[in-house]
């Protein structure tokens, strides 16, 4: 048996796919597998990523691949896969998640409570930049465009002094950079930061039992909380949200955090509920940020988001 794997071609992505394809011979020892790296908008679009609609932007061509039985499954960043998808398609395996934080990189080994004034920090993220510019408010917050490897590049040239990225990211690639940790507290991850998302076709069940074999249940339940609690709010790149699920026994706790687009203002809901039941915890803190003014923090992002554009 062989299956076509449809990935992009970014050292991330490939390196993501073939760790699953690792995961699966060890239960498929026979089985081949192939991957198709295939372009996408996000691969050829330079804009700053929250000046972009970012729904599909690193997965729809891809998906329309797995859709149109060119490939067999894809593998993406969970966070970038939309809760709609294409009709046929489905979210077949969620495997064991990674750390969730984010990381700071800089060129002379500070931190980010340590760095000079005004330091040029990159971000692609509009979420992060506002929790840098709430931790450091006399840095400078510029949006880094490029992938992980030239956004580290980036920092040694003269452009950026520091880089904040997912640790996910740089596990994954087996990168050998030091960094520093940030805390969760101070930069909650976006939802589904850490872990993959498999899409494979609904009409395909031989694939999608394969891939179950791979799942780990506590983090699918995990981020089915966190994609739940971002469709009630209907926050994306550009809405700096963040939200961070984790189960204990039969138990899950869901910590949010909300920012209006210059930082100053911010909302933060945590709750616990049934493990089982993701969804209702997840609508259940989107209803009570609500209740607390969550969509008034919202009301500036665009023309911040032109700002940044225009750097």
């Amino acid at each position: 048996m062989k299956y076509v794997i449809g990935a992009r071609g970014s050292q991330l992505s490939l390196a993501q796919t073939n760790w699953v394809i690792t995961e699966l011979k060890k239960i498929n020892p026979n089985t081949e597998f192939e991957i198709k790296t295939i372009k996408t908008r996000g691969d050829t679009d330079a804009r700053p990523l929250f000046t972009i609609d970012q729904k599909g932007i690193f997965e729809k061509e891809i998906d329309k691949a797995v859709a149109d039985n060119e490939v067999d499954f894809a593998v993406h960043s969970l966070k970038d896969v939309p809760s709609q998808l294409i009709e046929n398609l489905i979210l077949s395996c969620i495997p064991k998640r990674e750390m969730v934080n984010d990381i700071f990189i800089s060129s002379d080994g500070s931190t980010l409570d340590s760095i000079k004034s005004d330091a040029v920090v990159g971000t692609s993220s509009l979420r992060r930049a506002v929790q840098i510019m709430r931790k450091r408010s006399n840095v400078i917050v510029r949006p880094i465009r490029g992938n992980i490897e030239t956004r580290i590049k980036k920092i040694f040239g003269n452009d950026f002094d520091a880089v904040v990225l997912a640790q996910a990211g740089i596990t994954r690639l087996g990168a050998d950079v030091a960094f520093t940790p940030l805390s969760i507290e101070d930069f909650s991850p976006s939802p589904g930061q850490g872990a993959l998302g498999i899409i494979s076709r609904k009409d395909d069940p031989n694939t999608i039992a394969m891939l179950k074999k791979i799942e780990d249940i506590d983090s699918r339940l995990e981020i089915e909380a966190e994609r739940a609690l971002s469709d009630y709010v209907d926050s994306g790149c550009r809405f700096p949200i963040g939200a961070y699920a984790k189960s204990y026994g039969h138990e899950m706790t869901l910590s949010v955090s909300a920012f209006s687009v210059d930082g100053k203002k911010s909302l933060s809901v945590k709750k616990s509920g049934a493990k089982n039941d993701p969804l209702s915890l997840g609508k259940i803190v989107g209803q009570e940020l609500r209740e607390k003014g969550v969509n008034d923090l919202a009301i500036n992002w665009r023309q911040k988001v032109e700002e940044w554009n225009r750097q």
